[in-house]
């Protein structure tokens, strides 16, 4: 690994990360319908489908966004909330049939397998839903910030919609089967996953409060070289990762023919990128004290892992 990956800011993401996931999992817990109130198939689907694992990588992010600008406060909550039920929403949506049909995500069934398939389109639609009606709701905490909602609202669905992760997944249905340049692999990343990161560094820093735009500019770049890194290790965890830590099935890209970085770089250029993305990541943070250096850790962390 480069020099650049300083040793002290792993060992401060691994010190914060289970506190930072915990307390994502709190709120998303709060923020959820409980499974027992009407209509509860469709509650206890929803549940499912957000409380079942994963990484919480994007809340995680909006945490440590605001730990960077030097907030911790409960303000940082409903973008967490958001941020996270907009990815559990894409990945329901994403494993359907239609889609990408896929039988395991965090190595369970997938929504549609656990309940059917009607009912993944209308969890898919619910947590979407769920995820504005949670970032625009005034709080104790952002009760008498009604504009720094508005402008998350807006990084939200500018990052969900066509010319963010939806124009992104309409881009990777396209291309399967097809060959795509370098280029054109990036530019589908940087919608279809990328968009999202950034979000959760953009929202993380609009609830902090007014923020220097030099600082919002080099945290957007943080956020879309680790985007990156981070798409290109998963294409990387596809050919070579394990299943059992992945929660999928392992070569399901290149079963379907979709077009990897892997297969246009080959493996070892792709893991030099990734490498190459996550320290430009934490190079754009150079202006940003150790509060930041969670963020320093998690771009490491994104090609280090194995699920």
């Amino acid at each position: 690994m480069s020099d650049r990956f300083d040793p002290t800011t792993i060992e401060a993401l691994e010190e914060a990360l289970p506190r930072l996931r915990e307390r994502a999992e709190r709120a998303l817990e709060a923020a959820l319908p409980s499974g027992g109130s009407h209509p509860a198939r469709l509650h206890e689907a929803m549940r499912y489908s957000v409380l079942g694992g994963g990484k919480r990588m994007r809340p995680v992010l909006v945490y440590a966004t605001g730990r960077a600008l030097g907030y911790c406060g409960s303000a940082l909550d409903a973008p967490a909330c958001a941020v996270e039920m907009i990815h559990a929403y894409s990945l329901v949506h994403d494993d359907l049939p239609a889609m990408d049909d896929d039988d395991l995500r965090r190595g369970q069934p997938t929504c549609h397998r656990a309940y059917d398939e009607p009912t993944a389109i209308l969890v898919g639609d619910a947590l979407q839903s769920l995820a504005f009606e949670t970032l625009a709701r005034p709080s104790e905490a952002n009760a008498d910030s009604p504009a720094a909602r508005a402008q998350m609202v807006a990084a939200l669905a500018r990052a969900v919609g066509s010319r963010g992760m939806v124009g992104g997944q309409a881009i990777d249905l396209s291309a399967v089967g097809r060959k795509l340049d370098a280029a054109e692999l990036e530019d589908m990343h940087i919608h279809k996953t990328g968009a999202l990161i950034r979000a959760s560094v953009q929202l993380g820093a609009l609830a902090c409060g007014p923020v220097d735009e030099r600082l919002l500019s080099a945290l957007d770049r943080y956020a879309k070289c680790v985007g990156l890194a981070f798409q290109i290790h998963d294409d990387v965890l596809d050919v070579e990762g394990d299943a059992t830590a992945l929660g999928k099935e392992q070569g399901a890209d290149a079963a379907r023919d979709k077009p990897t970085y892997p297969s246009i770089l080959g493996l070892r250029q792709s893991r030099e990128l990734a490498e190459g993305l996550a320290a430009d990541a934490i190079d754009s943070l150079a202006d940003l004290d150790s509060g930041a250096d969670v963020l320093r850790g998690l771009a490491a962390y994104c090609i280090r892992r194995q699920g």
